[in-house]
């Protein structure tokens, strides 16, 4: 089982960057899909043809056309940019992180999110502008003495449609600790919210000294249906013993979005089951992209 989780998250890496292959779905069509909300509490759900600032035209998905007055929109957001065989897909709620590690993606202004991995480490995320977001923490774990303490600002100074670049850095620290440690880092994401691979590299720190070595992350992810995707994210330290190699799926709907994964330690010498189950789950919130 080790070796299929190894095989299968580098097949799945080199068929996200081989330029050989085609990833469109037969059937499928690339178009921004709307949620309009009146302010009589109906819902249309479909694609604009024509707006001004009067009025919007629209096309629903079952083909009705309509003219709808702005005065009478509560609110209108993009909820999806694919059609595959008739079936709405939605867009991933969670598309600033893989399953920890962050993507080059930037949270809008007003954005955020709450998250929580393996239960006991909870994440708050907060877009401060289109390009600068502040995150933080404290670890939950139970009977510790002391309590981890973290911080993460990131900036997104470089968001095109299909590629995004980020730096960023993980501050942790122990509350009656002078010193800290953590990682400073650049991120990037390149390819579709549906279809995309993440490239990071990153410099670990304590106090005020920097580690010799540079931590790399690689990582994909793939949407296979209206509302699941596989995920894998993987950290290489050059010169080190150990690597971490993960292969994980993401269940998603409007605001919620569940991960569920296995990471395996390459080089480790451990005995039993050889994998860290890892489990993570994040409510977004804020305006829509």
């Amino acid at each position: 089982m080790k070796s299929t989780l190894i095989s299968f998250s580098m097949i799945f890496l080199y068929i996200l960057v081989s330029p050989s292959v085609s990833f469109s779905v037969q059937d499928s069509k690339n178009v921004q899909v709307h949620r309009i909300e009146l302010k009589d509490g109906s819902v249309v759900i479909g694609t604009i043809l024509y707006e001004d600032s009067k009025s919007v035209k629209f096309r629903t998905l079952s083909n009705i056309e309509m003219v709808i007055q702005r005065d009478q929109i509560l609110e209108m957001e993009i909820i999806s940019d694919k059609i595959v065989k008739g079936e709405l897909w939605i867009k991933d709620p969670n598309r600033t992180r893989l399953l920890f590690a962050p993507t080059g993606r930037a949270l809008n202004a007003g954005q955020g999110y709450f998250s929580t991995y393996e239960i006991f480490f909870p994440f708050f995320a907060y877009g401060v502008t289109d390009f600068f977001s502040i995150a933080g923490g404290m670890t939950l774990i139970p009977g510790a003495e002391e309590q981890l303490l973290y911080f993460a600002p990131k900036i997104t100074p470089l968001q095109t449609k299909y590629f995004n670049l980020a730096a960023g850095a993980l501050f942790i620290k122990v509350p009656d600790e002078e010193e800290g440690a953590g990682i400073v880092y650049g991120v990037s994401t390149y390819g579709k919210e549906d279809l995309a691979v993440t490239l990071g590299i990153g410099f670990g720190f304590s106090g005020g000294d920097f580690a010799s070595n540079t931590i790399i992350t690689v990582g994909g992810e793939v949407q296979i249906s209206k509302s699941i995707k596989l995920i894998t994210e993987n950290w290489i330290i050059p010169n080190n013993d150990v690597q971490l190699i993960s292969l994980g799926v993401r269940f998603f709907g409007k605001s919620l979005a569940a991960d569920l994964g296995l990471i395996y330690p390459v080089g480790s010498e451990t005995s039993g089951f050889p994998f860290i189950p890892w489990v993570g789950f994040a409510y977004n919130f804020g305006p829509k992209k």
